[in-house]
């Protein structure tokens, strides 16, 4: 008979809210309202400044109305802008303003605080493995377009 974990779906739901908690409390206690949708997209604009709206959707594993929706609350906050692309008005690419960036290496220590903590007692090959497994488990559902 196969193996047929019981609750992994339970325990992944859990380390998730409990680490998306700890975030929202360190942006909240620095004084930001960010979400960890949003940081996300930050933290991938931060490294890779000027990518399309496309390439953060797949950077981020998040659909494209959800992505447009996040790029649109940070526009209304003033974190990002937006520039067309030369040759297709249709598509934009996405900056941090100067305001943004300040924001992001404002909260970045303590999210990489954060980050030791989560893997505390854990090493590199802990890590590995569970993206291997966590990339196991997503393989052995069909795929869904954006």
């Amino acid at each position: 008979m196969a193996l047929q974990p019981k609750h992994v779906g339970t325990y992944l739901d859990r380390t998730a809210k409990v680490l998306k908690q700890n975030y929202l409390r360190v942006f909240r206690d620095m004084g930001s309202d960010l979400s960890t949708e949003q940081w996300v997209l930050l933290d991938l604009l931060y490294k890779s400044d000027g990518i399309s709206q496309a390439q953060l959707a797949s950077d981020s594993f998040k659909n494209a109305p959800t992505v447009s929706r996040i790029i649109d609350l940070l526009d209304q906050k003033n974190l990002i802008k937006r520039r067309r692309f030369p040759n297709d008005r249709r598509r934009y690419r996405i900056f941090l303003t100067a305001e943004g960036r300040v924001l992001y290496e404002t909260l970045l220590p303590r999210v990489e605080e954060l980050r030791r903590i989560s893997w505390k007692g854990l090493n590199e090959k802990d890590y590995e493995e569970l993206k291997r497994i966590l990339d196991k488990v997503r393989d052995n559902f069909p795929q869904e377009e954006g």
